[in-house]
């Protein structure tokens, strides 16, 4: 008996044992550098797995007195065994330490055969449109690379299809709906055309969208056009503020940066009858203040004005104050294999027709060994909130696949520093991205938002969800809390 007790007792401390040792070799993994979260001046507040699906875009907006985060998805399935293709989530992110999950919508739930995920989205309230039934929110979302279409979020938790805008189209991907004028800027691919195009409706009332044109920026992109010579690039992503549009072209390579007059894109055309569909030349230039193009190496994926920023070391000359942007490259392969970091410029625009970039950021390699932790290491996006107080001006909060969240001081945008970061601890949910027959689980923040409360909400693609975050230190003292 005692010696059952001895040998019980001797095989107890060997678990034991076996137990400290497997710990310890995980706290290793864990803190292991792509595998544990880092940061600097920067805190996680919150997180949703999203049902183990691929994040591509997220818009986070104050509805009826709660905050509510509708989320759009890659292609594919979720990890978790929750039915439903990939679509759009939305979420009440109101306490953001416990998001709650509200709603899924499928790729396909309104239109049955669409192609690939829900990838991006917004949101207008009725009150913020011209026209419009009171007490309305709708989602505009393109689907599958097929469709574009109008929702009913006013009960998030319980989303009802509206209509299509127009027809089926092909190669849906980052559009801009202005609530203040109801026009929407959606790009799409459409038969004849050269390239993907941005199409231009009027959703002042979204129930009857109303068609006004067809538009690329770039002579020779039109049906019947001449692409011979002409940079082989399309719109990635427009976007409006104060009655320009900014459309970005190329992500990692062919970059253009366009400027155009609002006024003559959407009412002026050198030819009017065949304008909104055939446009010549004349009418694709017509309404271009200025073109800027960035090397073939780079491309413009996101362009994002920040408008009178106040720089008082120029008010001798001056000019103190200015009109500056935000322009984006994107990085698309693993590992680094492509032929130039891409990373972000501050480009001065004061004069619209003149644009000149002075200054870039991106994130050494060299401070975290980036290039072999797996995965996308680059610039993506930033914030899509362009019209927020807190951060406007003082701080721009840049995705960038495995480096995470890169806050960015800019309030002087001639010498941008990075002022804090947040990379998220891989989780189970975390995919695998492989080069060469090696994989590697890696984080890839997507994109990122900004809600009036100051808070960070970060999207990954490789499956971990939903990262929502604040400003520590330094990072807190600039915002204007």
């Amino acid at each position: 008996m005692i010696f059952r007790i001895e040998k019980f007792l001797l095989l107890a401390a060997i678990v034991t044992l076996s137990t400290a040792l497997s710990s310890a070799v995980w706290a290793q993994r864990s803190h292991a550098p792509g595998k544990a979260a880092e940061s600097k001046n920067m805190r996680l507040i919150g997180h949703h797995p999203m049902q183990g699906r691929s994040i591509y875009n997220g818009h986070v907006r104050k509805q009826g007195g709660r905050y509510i985060a509708y989320v759009g998805f890659h292609s594919g399935e979720s990890v978790e065994g929750v039915p439903g293709s990939n679509g759009n989530a939305i979420v009440d992110v109101t306490d953001p330490r416990n998001p709650q999950f509200l709603a899924h919508i499928t790729n396909d739930a309104a239109n049955p055969g669409v192609g690939r995920g829900a990838r991006s989205l917004q949101t207008c309230a009725s009150e913020e449109l011209p026209s419009g039934s009171p007490g309305v929110v709708y989602m505009h979302r393109e689907v599958g690379n097929d469709v574009h279409e109008i929702w009913d979020v006013t009960d998030p938790a319980n989303p009802v299809f509206l209509n299509n805008v127009g027809e089926r189209v092909d190669g849906t991907h980052k559009n801009w709906w202005e609530c203040s004028t109801g026009i929407a800027y959606l790009t799409n691919g459409l038969p004849g055309w050269n390239t993907r195009v941005m199409s231009i409706w009027d959703l002042t009332d979204p129930t009857d969208p109303d068609f006004i044109r067809d538009y690329i920026g770039l002579p020779g992109g039109q049906p019947g056009g001449a692409p011979a010579g002409r940079r082989m690039t399309s719109v990635h992503e427009p976007l409006y503020l104060e009655g320009k549009v900014y459309m970005a072209h190329g992500t990692r390579t062919d970059g253009i940066l366009q400027i155009l007059d609002d006024d003559v894109l959407r009412s002026n055309c050198v030819d009017p009858a065949p304008c909104a569909t055939m446009p010549s030349d004349a009418d694709l230039l017509a309404p271009v203040i200025s073109r800027l193009d960035w090397p073939d190496f780079q491309g413009v994926h996101t362009a994002v004005p920040i408008l009178g920023m106040q720089l008082p070391e120029f008010a001798g000359f001056g000019a103190s104050t200015r009109d500056m942007l935000v322009a984006v490259n994107e990085s698309t392969r693993n590992e680094c294999a492509e032929d130039m970091h891409q990373m972000v410029y501050m480009v001065d625009i004061t004069d619209a027709a003149h644009p000149i970039p002075v200054s870039t950021y991106f994130v050494p390699e060299g401070s975290g060994n980036f290039c072999s932790r797996g995965g996308r290491f680059g610039a993506h996006s930033t914030q899509w909130n362009i019209r927020e107080t807190i951060y406007r001006g003082r701080i721009v909060w840049i995705s960038y696949f495995n480096a995470g969240v890169r806050g960015v001081d800019i309030r002087d945008p001639y010498n941008p520093k990075e002022v804090a970061y947040y990379i998220p601890a891989v989780t189970g949910n975390t995919t695998e991205r492989c080069v060469g027959g090696v994989c590697k689980v890696a984080i890839q923040t997507n994109n990122l938002d900004v809600d009036d409360r100051g808070f960070i909400y970060a999207f990954d693609r490789a499956n971990t969800g939903m990262h929502i975050l604040e400003p520590t230190g330094m990072a807190k003292k600039i915002a204007n809390f």
